[in-house]
This record gives structure tokens, C-alpha cells and sequence, in this order.
């Protein structure tokens, strides 16, 4: 979260505005917070340069339960296609076998880029729509153009979970029938999940989904169908006014793309550090790294975290499935934020 965010929440913490009342305490349907929210979804819809005829959803339940509602909602029980990336992409496949067919369409080869040309997918002519999960925390994989599947002859939907660069770069609309993410990583605090979807595919709900999971009762009850996660929601507005001063999200990508070039341009001329993915798959928000194990491998990652954090440098270790380290440089970590982690990282290395 951005500090000059959290210093805003905090001095509206006991009273929003002179209303005598914290956001935390105020009716959801109340004047006040119907205020705050309207704004948060005009700012949402502005910076991602949303078209009207997509609506934004506010849901809960973040990504994880998204791979369940999506085909609830979209696939009408028949089959749909996922391109398997890495970790998320990897649950979304295999929760969506409870409600719907999955088809394996491409799975990422390490040894082997052929997989990355869409053209190569193996798409089904039949499914209700294309999954991608646009960029892997995990993993660090980031889809730096999205696919065209018109462009080859295919018309489902291409659904995204762009939960880790949401707000990062821009989305091609045209391209996209569904996207959703959860607000953890670039929007705000955990507990709210965005939806935006093409209004077209609203009403293709499968009986049995719940009410409060289906896209069309929430399209239409304006998200107000269950209590939304209100305190979220104002949190997340106030990160859309914070990326508008920045520039919106034009500026936030070339900040991302200066950070996560600082950061990989150090790993790689780096003598104990590496990164796995290839140069044009590696995200800009998630950078996974690791130490050669003739430089000491796991064990010195775990030395490597300990330092760090005396020093001031947190959450730098691996995720617990893959090991070694990683850096989190979503759009509120500043520069700054890089430039000491790429400094200590030299005197670690140093050390050696």
C-alpha cells in the first residue's frame, strides 16, 4: 500500500470527512459510503479505461474463489480452454474441472518457447470461454501481450486473472470478455475482488451457482446484492485517487518496467544470483530469484532472508513451493525500495 494512502486512512479513521462516523461504520447503503464508492468505481473505471459496456463488479473470496464463479457463471457446463502458466494458472485448471470441462490447451515448457505462439494452442472449437492467468506471483511469469484468439479463429471469451498487475499496464478490451482480480497485491487491502465483465456474457449463470456468486444478481443489485466489503472498497479508492496523482497507469508501467529492468539487469550479470523464465516471460511485478548451488544454493537464501531483514529488506523469501527468494515490486513500492535491494544484494554477494 502506498504511505501516503495509509496516511490518508488513517487520520479518517474515527471520522470520514466530519460525518462523526468511521467508513468502517457506516451503512452500506448509506449516503456516505454510496459517496465513496461511486467514486472508487468512476476512478476504476477511468484509469483501465474501462467501456461502458463491461461492468465492474465488487466480490470477495479473491482469486482463489473467482476459479470456481467464473464457470459457475460462464460455462454453461461445457468445456473451456486453459492455458496453463505456472502455479494460479495450475488451481484455476483444476477447480474448473467441478463445473465445467477443462481443456489443457498449452502448458509452459520451460526447455521449450514453441508453447508461448498462440497459434500452437490447442484451442476447442466447443468451449465457453479462454482461461489465462496473465501474470504468475509464483512463478514470475507475465504475458507481456495478451492473445488475440479472434486473430485466430476463435471466439470464446478470454477470461484473465490479473490479480498481481492489475493497475500496472494497460488491458486491450477488445481483446478480453472477462477479467478479474483480487485487490491484494496493486489495489488495496485483502477482502475485496474485482470483476469486469463484457455485459453480453451476463446470464449464462449455471443453476446451481449461489446467488451471491452470480455475475448477473451482482450486475444488477450495482454489487450491493450482499454487504460488500466496504472498508476495502474505500481503501481501494483511495489507491485510484494515489495512481491518478501519479499519472495513472500509463506512468505506473514505465515505473514498473524501470524497476524490474534495475532488478534484472543485476541478476544477471550477478555470479551466485539467477533467474529462471526466459527474458520475454518474466513479470515485472514478481521477480523470483535463486542462488547457484555452487554458491551455496537454498541455505544461502535462507542467510540471504535473515540479512535482509535486519536490514530493513522484508518478505524476500520464496514462495514455500518453489524456494529461493523473491521481490515484490508492485506500484506502490517506490524506486528507492529497488535501488537499496539491488545494494545490498552486491554487498551480499560480495561477501561471499
Amino acid at each position: 500500500m502506498p504511505v501516503e494512502v495509509l496516511s490518508e486512512a488513517a487520520q479518517e479513521m474515527l471520522d470520514w470527512q466530519g460525518s462523526g462516523m468511521g467508513v468502517m461504520e457506516m451503512s452500506h447503503r448509506g449516503r456516505e459510503f454510496t459517496t465513496i464508492n461511486e467514486q472508487a468505481l468512476q476512478d476504476l473505471r477511468e484509469l483501465l479505461q474501462v467501456p461502458e459496456h463491461f461492468k465492474i463488479l465488487w466480490m470477495q473470496g479473491g482469486g482463489i474463489a473467482q476459479n470456481a464463479i467464473v464457470p459457475l457463471n460462464l460455462s454453461c457446463g461445457d468445456s473451456a480452454n486453459f492455458v496453463v502458466t505456472g502455479s494460479w494458472s495450475q488451481k484455476s485448471y483444476q477447480e474448473a474441472a467441478k463445473y465445467c470441462r477443462p481443456v489443457l490447451s498449452a502448458q509452459r515448457n520451460p526447455d521449450d518457447l514453441e508453447w508461448a505462439n498462440p497459434s500452437t494452442w490447442h484451442l476447442s472449437d466447443t468451449a465457453a470461454y479462454t482461461h489465462i492467468c496473465s501474470n504468475e506471483t509464483i512463478d514470475g511469469v507475465e504475458f507481456q501481450e495478451l492473445p488475440d484468439l479472434l486473430a485466430l479463429g476463435h471466439e470464446s471469451p478470454l477470461v484473465i486473472d490479473c490479480s498481481s498487475h492489475i493497475g500496472s499496464r494497460s488491458i486491450n478490451w477488445n481483446l478480453v470478455g472477462c477479467a478479474f482480480a483480487g485487490a491484494q497485491k496493486n489495489i488495496g487491502p485483502a477482502g475485496l475482488t474485482v470483476v469486469i465483465i463484457r455485459e453480453d456474457l451476463l446470464g449464462r449463470t449455471l443453476a446451481t451457482c449461489p446467488s451471491a456468486f452470480n455475475y448477473s444478481t451482482v450486475a444488477k443489485a450495482n454489487s450491493m446484492f450482499n454487504t460488500p466489503p466496504t472498508y476495502s472498497i474505500y481503501m481501494a479508492g483511495k489507491v485510484f485517487e494515489w495512481m491518478k496523482r501519479q499519472g495513472g497507469v500509463a506512468a505506473l508501467e514505465q515505473a514498473a518496467i524501470a524497476k524490474s529492468q534495475l532488478l534484472y539487469n543485476f541478476i544477471d550479470q550477478s555470479e551466485i544470483f539467477y533467474n529462471p523464465i526466459d527474458v520475454a516471460w518474466r513479470s515485472r511485478m514478481n521477480v523470483p530469484f535463486f542462488i547457484h548451488e555452487r554458491a551455496g544454493g537454498q541455505e544461502r537464501c535462507n542467510e540471504f532472508v535473515y540479512l535482509a531483514k535486519s536490514a530493513g529488506l522484508l518478505q524476500l523469501k520464496g514462495h514455500s513451493s518453489v524456494g529461493g527468494l523473491r521481490a515484490s515490486i508492485y506500484n506502490a513500492m517506490p524506486l528507492e525500495g529497488v535501488q537499496a535491494l539491488v545494494e545490498f544484494m552486491r554487498h551480499f554477494e560480495a561477501r561471499s
